[in-house]
């Protein structure tokens, strides 16, 4: 099995464009004023001094995937058609998971006890897109490493509770990568906590 990797600082700029559509700006449909776009990019600034990216990852083996289930090296088990299908030219897997920390969260929360809920909507949007940047840097950072070994990363990653691949399967994750370490919980339902932390699976091949 191999070692995890940990994270503690991930640096990215705020992906201005998703922010806008997770907004629900449509580029060439949506009229912002000159004033809304100052005030947008001004909360979107914002937060991003708030956040506090980390994240970790962990290589695992696949020791059998039969199409309805797959088995990673340490005994993990995963049942799901979906993600056996994913992973069926694979040899290994990674395990990957990124949080936004806490104090986005706050603002967010104060944010809307202050009534002032357009800061606390583009908080929110902020961290969320940022959130899934933190995978999207953590998928560049493995590929670059394993191109030296002739390997690649599947472009695409699956998270518990999409399709058949159930939302418990995130307790699992969420041990194996040690996210604790950077102040995440999981809940009894599997939710993590701070809301914007996320984990994923996806497959090596080569």
């Amino acid at each position: 099995m191999g070692s995890i990797v940990f994270l503690e600082k991930i640096s990215i700029d705020p992906p201005c464009e998703k922010i806008y559509q997770r907004l629900g700006f449509k580029k060439r449909t949506t009229r912002i004023s000159e004033i809304q776009q100052k005030e947008t990019d001004r909360f979107i600034n914002e937060a991003s001094f708030l956040i506090s990216l980390k994240g970790s990852f962990l290589r695992l083996a696949i020791k059998h995937n039969d199409g309805e289930k797959i088995i990673l090296a340490g005994g993990l088990i995963f049942a799901s058609k979906k993600l056996s299908a994913l992973l069926r030219d694979c040899r290994e897997t990674v395990l990957m998971g990124a949080t936004a920390g806490s104090a986005i969260m706050e603002a967010i929360k104060e944010k809307t006890r202050q009534d002032d809920l357009a800061a606390a909507v583009v908080y929110d949007a902020t961290a969320s897109e940022m959130t899934d940047a933190g995978l999207d840097w953590i998928m560049d950072y493995l590929n670059q490493h394993l191109r030296r070994e002739g390997k690649t990363l599947l472009p695409r990653r699956f998270s518990a509770g999409y399709a058949d691949f159930n939302l418990e399967n995130q307790r699992a994750i969420y041990d194996m990568l040690q996210m604790g370490k950077f102040g995440v919980t999981i809940t009894p339902s599997f939710i993590l906590l701070p809301e914007k932390s996320v984990t994923a699976i996806s497959g090596i091949c080569g």
